[in-house]
């Protein structure tokens, strides 16, 4: 069964979408995993400038991490490399306590 016509789930779908409507957006890809990590190398998140956000590059806390530094993205129009981890002391609190470690790339779309 497929989906409804207007019912979009890939994350490249999505920002083609909100990007045709005008919305300024951030795509944010996951570019590397090391041990324990919720989701692959190419998993992905489109996010607008009002935190709106489809798709998944992690989650817990990871994902508002990265929301909120993808709408500054947004604003600086400055692409970020974001690395979230067990050797960073944040660790417990964004939910990679399992040894984990994930390196998220935040880009700017125009």
């Amino acid at each position: 069964m497929n989906p409804p016509e207007n019912h979009r789930t890939d994350p490249l779908d999505i920002a083609a979408a909100w990007s045709a409507e005008g919305r300024q957006i951030a795509l944010a890809t996951v570019v590397e995993t090391w041990g324990s990590a919720p989701r692959q190398a190419g998993s992905q998140l489109v996010i607008d400038a009002e935190g709106n956000f489809e798709g998944s590059v992690s989650g817990g806390c990871v994902e508002g991490a990265v929301i909120a530094e993808a709408v500054d993205v947004i604003a600086s129009a400055k692409p970020r490399m974001l690395e979230f981890g067990v050797a960073d002391e944040t660790a417990w609190r964004v939910g990679l306590s399992c040894g984990g470690r994930i390196k998220v790339y935040v880009e700017p779309l125009a």
